[in-house]
């Protein structure tokens, strides 16, 4: 049997910690960038939001195929995948 003895919670981690960032959100259908503006128990706030169509070589400044949105956007945490701060535009 395996048992966790000690917990701790760390404050500020994860997607809390990106706020102010520009994110990139690997979701379920979409990929997403934009300012990480607010995080909630089920959702993050993304301002001067994109939909990544095609990004490209991870290596490159800008994506292949980025669409802007011209409204914010709220995305469920429950359909993100994964998560990571980006420079690219």
């Amino acid at each position: 049997m395996k048992k966790l003895v000690d917990v701790e919670e760390v404050e500020g981690e994860g997607l809390t910690s990106l706020l102010e960032e520009n994110v990139l959100l690997f979701c379920l259908n979409y990929i997403y960038n934009g300012k990480l503006s607010g995080v909630t128990g089920d959702s993050v706030l993304l301002e001067d939001p994109s939909i990544v169509y095609e990004t490209g070589a991870f290596n490159n400044t800008t994506f292949k195929d980025k669409q802007s949105l011209p409204f914010q956007l709220y995305v469920h945490k429950s359909a993100i995948e994964s998560f990571g701060k980006t420079d690219k535009k």
